[in-house]
């Protein structure tokens, strides 16, 4: 019989120490909501822009040198990508990456600079999974999920542990509320993992919000057939793994979703009063907040996971004449 490794809180533990050992702490913001200090983590602020090299360095490092040598495969839209690239040149692992063939450029740019190879398909018609692994097995190396591997998960939780430190020094105390960007769910499983008496509200953009309906139902349901095109190219999961539905589902997560208008008005907050560039995806959880669907309050920990945005686009969003900000008169922020 085959035993599934699964994530544990202990592995968590393990991977922030890791992760502590080359890399200082993101920065922790804290701005005013309704007069109550929020605090923010920017892992937008990571070397290759986003949280995903947390779990990428916790999983390389875990292999021998045998599975090193023959190298790894992985599949992802941009972030995920660059966090594997960035682990594995530092460990000198061969990297293939298959990415989307409508991917940001600058996250494919950034993939191809660090040293790995891209393999493009349409996400439309093609399986990612499906190439990726056949990709895998044809060449002996491992397959290193997004989201949907217990050291991924335990990588990613490290952030919490991490930003639990900052809260504290900072006269925040522990976070007992963490708003989370969701696509597969590895980054909030983690948290959830990491920081196990915290409650844990995942967030995705509309009609892709999946681990949201997955929570409610207590089953998983996959996204809808035709779902609305969105700028969160980092949350465009299909259907979220058991892995992570289970984790979060044992911790009575919620969710939430949030629009694209909603979004974009998260970004420019971003950028206004934390002056950080965040992009669509690393943005959701913010956005939830300040659309009044997430209530600021004392031990609110939300996480900016990611900052690597299409330039033109970004342009756009922060212009000053956009007008599509979404209704947030609820919002009464103090400087």
């Amino acid at each position: 019989m085959t035993i599934v490794r699964q994530p544990t809180r202990a592995g968590v533990r393990d991977a922030a120490a890791k992760i502590a050992a080359i890399l200082p702490p993101t920065p922790l913001f804290s701005h005013e909501i309704n007069g109550v200090a929020v605090a923010f983590k920017a892992e937008s602020l990571q070397p290759m822009g986003a949280f995903k090299l947390r779990g990428a360095w916790h999983r390389l490092t875990a292999l021998d040198e045998h599975q090193r040598a023959r190298g790894v495969v992985a599949f992802s839209s941009g972030n995920h990508a660059q966090g594997v690239a960035w682990a594995a040149k530092r460990l000198g692992i061969p990297a293939t990456i298959v990415m989307p063939a409508d991917a940001p450029r600058a996250k494919r740019d950034g993939t191809l600079a660090l040293g790995a190879e891209v393999v493009p398909y349409d996400r439309m018609t093609e399986d990612r999974i499906r190439i990726a692994a056949e990709l895998a097995e044809a060449r002996g190396a491992t397959l290193v999920p997004s989201f949907d591997d217990p050291w991924v998960i335990e990588g990613q939780g490290s952030v919490g542990i991490e930003a639990r430190r900052q809260m504290e020094a900072a006269g925040l105390g522990e976070p007992t509320h963490v708003v989370v960007p969701c696509g597969g769910g590895g980054l909030a499983a983690g948290i959830a993992l990491g920081l196990g008496e915290a409650r844990i509200t995942v967030v995705e953009p509309e009609g892709w919000d999946d681990m949201r309906r997955s929570l409610d139902a207590s089953w998983i349901e996959p996204v809808g057939p035709n779902p609305p095109p969105t700028a969160c190219d980092a949350l465009q999961t299909p259907e979220v793994s058991p892995l992570t539905f289970d984790v979060l589902a044992r911790r009575d997560a919620t969710g939430v979703a949030v629009s694209e208008a909603e979004v974009r008005a998260a970004q420019r907050w971003a950028a206004a009063k934390l002056h950080l560039v965040i992009e669509p995806g690393g943005a959701v959880a913010l956005a939830a907040l300040l659309a009044g669907k997430v209530a600021a309050e004392p031990g609110l920990l939300v996480i900016l996971s990611g900052g690597n945005v299409d330039v033109d686009a970004y342009a756009s969003v922060i212009a000053p004449d956009t007008v599509d900000i979404p209704a947030i008169a609820a919002l009464s922020e103090t400087a």
